[in-house]
């Protein structure tokens, strides 16, 4: 994977978690705040999981690895969240500037929340964010399906058609 991928990977990821924010921005706040009982509880503590493990990775990327995840109290509503992301997407970028090829193909080491060290190509975490949080979207989208609102496609082949054939 190219460093052209991965910025093409980041831009569709920040589509996609745009339109995800715009669809639950459609419900009522009880039902976008309702523990639901998910893997991370309803929308939004699920939507802060996947904002707080992108954040958390960038932060171990930028030299400065977080002792534990963001939480939900610290981010209470969707303007908070969407503020949050906002600050992510410009400390994001900011370090992919700076990225070169070299530093994609090399071992970035890092310690996990746990404290055990861990080595892998910096390709490989950067792969890694965007999968897992194509993952967590996907559960909100029967999250929202099930507090009757109107999901929006958040598909990798969405965002291509979208956007063109290129998008770096």
């Amino acid at each position: 994977m190219t460093l052209s991928d991965v910025l093409t990977l980041f831009a569709y990821d920040t589509w996609a978690t745009e339109r995800t924010l715009q669809s639950v921005s459609a419900l009522p706040e009880p039902k976008y705040l309702e523990n639901l009982r998910s893997s991370h509880g309803g929308i939004h503590t699920t939507l802060v999981h996947i904002y707080s493990a992108s954040w958390l990775w960038l932060q171990r990327w930028n030299g400065h690895p977080p002792v534990a995840h963001v939480s939900p109290d610290e981010i209470p509503s969707l303007d908070s969240l969407k503020d949050r992301w906002r600050a992510y997407g410009v400390e994001r970028d900011r370090f992919f500037k700076d990225l070169s090829e070299e530093k994609l193909a090399a071992p970035l080491s890092y310690s996990d929340l746990r404290g055990n060290r861990h080595a892998e190509p910096l390709v490989h975490q950067v792969q890694h964010v965007t999968n897992h949080a194509s993952y967590h979207r996907g559960q909100v989208v029967t999250m929202i399906r099930q507090q009757g609102g109107t999901p929006v496609s958040t598909d990798l082949i969405a965002f291509f058609r979208e956007t063109g054939p290129a998008t770096t």
